[in-house]
């Protein structure tokens, strides 16, 4: 086996690419980046009904944006199949597989028998040791392996451990369907095998498929890839991940506002672990990832610690780049379209003079979004229920004479608005809520916005008088 790691991730492109298989991706990653080695992608679409072109391009399109790269170009499967079909004859050569010439029909009459005996319905061997030439006529074979019958089949799992599977529960599985086309667990072997592919990291579901593929190794003489089989994600019930518990695709979380560095951090602490660490950098991650921090226990998705990850990371992330994520963010939300219309050179300008207090209340980008309508609002802006009780009598007198001071001021700024506020409230005997609150409620339409004399600063000094004087 070569001394360079190779790692693989092989999505079957039936749908988006959803959260489980994100971490795989990433776990791959990770692995390879902190040896020095390489990922692939391979495109597993030999399931010709169910792979469409516009989930390859959803999950590489999800993989981009989560910032997981690989190494040379993807790998489509299925144009592989002669490569599938003439290791199999090989095979079928060298007395190691052979020609099945069972019909469906003759199949269940095994499977009915082996119930009636209170057997597992397996296939018989009925062909592993006949003559081809008994072949009924017209029957198109499968070619299947000579599978071990007694003993076991070993697999020295990285994450769970060694594994034991008695090679009466594994039977003569088929390579070959009578079609002509492999099975993805012929495919998958000499895939990884051709791909030079050292190190295998998948979900747990496909254990029992090592002991298979390990049969198929051994026939060939190849070397076999190290293994390693992580839990998979569960809901925070417990129950398998189900998409009420968040199983959706990635692209679904980008709609959702959670930055992809949040994302990955996230997911990488699904299941590994090391020390108390939370917070990691991708640096970091490359730095500390390794199959010993793998839990064999299922972990489990929880939303509130992902929304809190990214409240974090909203806060450290440069203002442009928050900037570049809402632009990529827009299209795919509700009223996203027409803000992103509205998102023109002045507008940017405020939005980014804008952030750092928009960013502090937020959890997601939905929520900056949203904290950031006051400044897409267009006059006379639309004031909600708990934002008009405070444009009481009082509320409207206190912005209309701010209004009227305002209107004069030669130097517009959040300090010199500031000092008018500050002025008018000592010389009307008020708390500076008091004035704070139905300015808040007159300039934003709510009752929570970034600091008020920030708001006054970037609605600039026309609209922000404007829409003083709307509301008094």
């Amino acid at each position: 086996m070569s001394d360079v790691v190779v790692t693989r991730f092989a999505p079957s492109p039936t749908g988006f690419l959803h959260i489980g298989g994100a971490r795989t991706a990433l776990f791959n990653w990770l692995y390879a980046k902190a040896r020095g080695g390489r990922m692939l992608l391979r495109i597993e679409d030999t399931d010709r009904t169910r792979s469409t072109q516009a989930a390859v391009d959803a999950i590489i399109d999800g993989l981009e944006w989560l910032g997981i790269d690989w190494d040379g170009s993807p790998i489509s499967q299925y144009e592989r199949a002669d490569r599938h079909r003439s290791v199999a004859e090989e095979l079928v050569a060298k007395g190691k597989a052979y020609y099945c010439y069972c019909t469906p029909a003759d199949l269940e009459v095994m499977r009915e028998k082996a119930r009636a005996e209170g057997r597992p319905p397996r296939y018989d061997s009925t062909w592993r040791d006949r003559d081809p030439s008994e072949a009924p006529a017209g029957v198109k074979p499968a070619i299947r392996i000579k599978a071990p019958h007694e003993g076991e089949t070993t697999i020295d799992d990285q994450v769970q451990g060694q594994v034991n599977f008695p090679n009466k529960d594994l039977d003569d599985f088929i390579l070959l369907r009578s079609d002509g086309n492999p099975t993805y667990m012929h495919a998958v072997v000499v895939d990884d095998h051709d791909m030079g592919v050292t190190h295998v990291i998948r979900g747990d579901d496909h254990l029992t498929n090592a002991a298979r593929q390990k049969i198929i190794y051994d026939a060939l003489g190849w070397d076999f890839p190290v293994m390693s089989h992580i839990p998979l994600i569960h809901g925070p019930d417990g129950a398998k991940l189900s998409k009420r518990h968040g199983a959706l695709g990635v692209e679904a979380y980008r709609a959702m506002g959670y930055l992809p560095a949040a994302l990955r951090n996230y997911l990488v602490r699904l299941g590994w672990g090391h020390g108390d660490a939370e917070v990691l950098s991708t640096d970091e991650m490359i730095e500390l990832f390794d199959l010993s921090g793998i839990g064999r226990s299922p972990s489990r998705f929880d939303f509130a610690k992902l929304e809190n990850l990214n409240g974090v990371y909203m806060r450290q992330t440069p203002d442009g780049e928050l900037l570049a994520q809402i632009e990529r963010m827009l299209p795919e939300i509700e009223g996203g379209p027409d803000l992103l219309a509205r998102l023109d050179p002045e507008m940017k300008f405020k939005l980014l003079q804008a952030m750092a207090g928009l960013k502090e209340r937020a959890k997601t980008l939905v929520e900056l979004v949203d904290g950031a309508n006051f400044l897409f609002a267009q006059r006379p802006i639309a004031i909600d229920e708990k934002a008009s009780a405070l444009l009481d009598p009082a509320g409207k007198a206190v912005v209309g004479a701010l209004a009227e001071q305002f209107s004069g001021l030669g130097d517009w700024s959040a300090a010199s608005t500031e000092a008018i506020v500050r002025t008018y409230a000592e010389q009307e005997g008020l708390k500076l809520g008091k004035v704070a609150q139905p300015l808040r409620a007159a300039l934003t339409g709510r009752t929570t916005s970034p600091g008020i004399f920030d708001v006054l600063a970037v609605l600039g000094q026309d609209e922000a008088v404007g829409r003083l004087r709307d509301a008094a």
